[in-house]
């Protein structure tokens, strides 16, 4: 069988561990770098796996985070229900819970009545 290449995205627990808990901590610092993202696409940007980044707001979020690229993005080869890092160790699917994650601080979505 082929391995499948993918990627695991890593910007809320990054985000976690400077103390930012909310994505619209993360539009100021964007900006301040030349980075204007709406409100919504701030949150598209942490809470889902983003499928094109331009490299200027890459390296703005490497700048704001004070990480590598290793610690953002980290490759990924799947094969069936599990996945293999560059490492060769065994991680979870995507589709569920990660025990190193950020778990219950997802943000909620708002209700409008």
């Amino acid at each position: 069988m082929t391995a499948k290449l993918d990627y695991a995205w890593h910007l809320r627990e990054l985000m976690a561990a400077r103390g930012m808990f909310s994505t619209t901590d993360l539009r100021p610092l964007l900006a301040e770098r030349g980075i204007d993202l709406s409100t919504s696409q701030v949150f598209r940007l942490v809470t889902e796996k983003p499928e094109r980044l331009s490299m200027k707001t890459l390296m703005a979020l490497l700048d704001v985070l004070g990480c590598r690229m290793e610690e953002l993005i980290e490759p990924v080869r799947t094969s069936g229900r599990q996945r293999k890092t560059a490492s060769g160790e065994t991680t979870a699917p995507s589709n569920e819970p990660d025990p190193n994650g950020v778990g219950s601080f997802r943000p909620k979505r708002a209700r409008i009545l």
